[in-house]
């Protein structure tokens, strides 16, 4: 009797333990689900369009949701200069969720019935203002109910990535917004000029970015002041950025340096990510200019350095 006791004890247990197993396989963290953060201002109607766009990419997945109000604003956006105002209204909304790591930083700006609300801030701003802020390995997804700058989403994201547990640094907040509004402002300066897009100022603040990194939070004023221009010739922005505007995007560097945004062991790892993000993301512009035709004497110089050592040491050579 004790036997059989004992046996259908073991198998009780066994069972405990596989249903336990199952059910802890089953089961998501709350701080692992996507978070969307929904602007204040939106009416009811606007709530429900607003969480059947973003949802979209979700599958019928889980997420939880989050309200921005003028509070956020204030306590993200403020410290950089802005003047919004604890009444201030919110109506862009976004949601964020992590992914893999080493992935980077993915953005993506969603019409909203057929509508891209989003004013003034570009994807590849987005993704930048993410980086220098110390968002890593995120998929973040953007749209607004109402035409609108695009700002309180990115209040949003901040304020959502430090529900998810990891703590922002203000001064790196401060430099993404400082970073934001001077590319979006360049930008807005060169819109009809030939030969730019918004696509190559970002790819070559990422790449600054990416070189920063690799020299560490020691780098100078100088080096700074030499990559930029290493990135705009790069990038073909010789002919329209000018003096002033190589200055401003220097200052915001050298203001993402100063934040401590360096010291993140993987910058580097990210910038490169949102680089080749942004170039992907606009391949007809980049496969436009980078043509051997369209070449610049500097870049046919490095690539005939680096083709003739290839051959050299008969294989390929990387030069960093």
């Amino acid at each position: 009797m004790n036997k059989k006791i004992s046996i259908f004890a073991l198998i009780t247990i066994l069972i405990t333990g596989i249903v336990s197993m199952s059910a802890s396989k089953q089961t998501v963290k709350a701080d692992d689900l996507p978070i969307i953060c929904l602007g204040t201002s939106l009416t009811n109607d606007q709530k429900d369009g607003t969480l059947k766009t973003l949802t979209k990419p979700l599958n019928n997945g889980s997420y939880q949701t989050i309200t921005i109000d003028g509070n956020d604003l204030v306590k993200y956006l403020n410290p950089s200069g802005d003047n919004f105002t604890t009444n201030s209204g919110v109506w862009s909304s976004a949601m964020i969720k992590k992914s893999a790591s080493g992935s980077g930083i993915n953005v993506q700006i969603i019409d909203y019935n057929g509508h891209n609300n989003i004013t003034k801030i570009t994807t590849s701003q987005y993704k930048n203002a993410a980086l220098t802020a110390g968002i890593s390995d995120a998929d973040i997804y953007v749209t607004s109910a109402t035409p609108i700058d695009g700002s309180g989403a990115l209040a949003g994201v901040y304020a959502a990535y430090a529900k998810t547990g990891e703590n922002l640094n203000q001064a790196q907040v401060n430099a993404a917004q400082d970073e934001m509004g001077t590319l979006s402002k360049i930008t807005k300066e060169n819109s009809d000029k030939d030969g730019y897009s918004d696509a190559q100022l970002n790819h070559a603040v990422a790449g600054a970015k990416q070189e920063m990194g690799k020299v560490g939070n020691n780098i100078s004023n100088s080096q700074i002041h030499d990559i930029v221009d290493k990135q705009i010739n790069i990038n073909h922005l010789g002919d329209t950025i000018n003096n002033n505007q190589k200055q401003q995007i220097i200052n915001v560097l050298i203001e993402v340096r100063d934040s401590g945004a360096l010291k993140n062991h993987n910058f580097k790892q990210q910038a490169a990510s949102v680089s080749q993000g942004i170039k992907e993301h606009a391949k007809g512009i980049f496969d436009k200019i980078n043509t051997p035709k369209n070449r610049n004497w500097f870049q046919q110089i490095w690539h005939n350095v680096t083709e003739f050592f290839g051959h050299l040491f008969g294989g390929t050579l990387v030069l960093n």
